[in-house]
């Protein structure tokens, strides 16, 4: 139910809040930017498709549209306005509540990315179009105001990932950067703002939490996040061939069993050094 899985992203919410609010880095403000999308997206899809009383299609665009130019508004128009409401209430209350009403470095920096999150999706959205004719011409068209798929979101947020902006930890007035020398360039509402430098990653910290990557199993002919030449860190790797046995060319022998064969397969695997 909608209910349960409110509860279910309340829960992971707080578990990413109180494992990673006080870090402050790059991969805190993606995990909080990409957590609001998905509760906007989420429920505004929910909206739409009439799995919530409270809430239902864009009623703001009905009627309107430009008939000199052969199309209006109609459909169902994704209502992202109670969609964002919604997520601000549920996220970004609990915070402040949390943490009081003058916050922090961090504090702003956390409900900064949720916001960020929020703003990828209304960014995004696009205007889609059905045509009214005959023959299937356009003479006329309705057209409504969709969000788009959630990959295509994950997309934007991660770019922002990646040119993420370091603010300062002292919160006077507003977020500033870091770099004093770049703090006359505007903060926009969809960058995504980190206080703290990223860990090593690739070498194992107790302490932080941090696994590493030696003996993790990576493929070696991929130039993505799961290759060996990223994900080893540059260290190399081992290879290893490993067995599988199992059962295999299955037949129903009548009546009534099961008879297949053995068999077996071997296998390189390659692990981080």
């Amino acid at each position: 139910s909608y209910s349960s899985a409110g509860k279910v992203i309340r829960g992971s919410y707080e578990v990413t809040y109180l494992c990673c609010a006080f870090v402050g880095t790059k991969e805190t403000a993606f995990i909080y930017a990409v957590t609001s999308a998905g509760l906007v997206h989420s429920v505004t899809r929910s909206c739409s498709a009439g799995n919530v009383t409270e809430c239902s299609c864009d009623t703001n665009l009905q009627h309107g549209g430009s008939a000199s130019e052969g199309w209006h508004w109609g459909g169902c128009s994704d209502d992202i306005h109670y969609g964002m409401a919604f997520s601000r209430k549920f996220l970004d209350v609990p915070i402040k509540n949390a943490t009081g009403k003058s916050g922090s470095g961090l504090v702003a920096m956390n409900l900064h990315n949720n916001e960020a999150g929020r703003q990828a999706v209304a960014k995004l959205m696009s205007v889609d179009c059905r045509c009214h004719g005959v023959s299937g011409s356009c003479a006329v068209k309705t057209c409504w105001k969709t969000m788009s798929s959630f990959d295509k979101i994950g997309r934007f947020l991660k770019d922002k990932y990646e040119n993420s902006i370091q603010i300062s930890d002292r919160l006077k007035k507003k977020l500033r950067r870091k770099e004093k020398s770049q703090r006359k360039i505007p903060i926009g509402k969809e960058d995504l703002l980190y206080v703290n430098k990223s860990p090593n990653y690739c070498v194992e910290d107790q302490k932080l939490g941090i696994p590493g990557t030696q003996g993790r199993e990576c493929n070696r002919t991929s130039e993505g996040p799961d290759g060996c030449n990223l994900l080893c860190c540059g260290r190399g790797y081992n290879t290893h061939v490993v067995r599988h046995v199992e059962r295999c060319e299955c037949k129903f022998v009548w009546c009534c069993y099961v008879r297949c064969r053995r068999c077996e397969t071997m296998t390189d695997v390659h692990t981080c050094k």
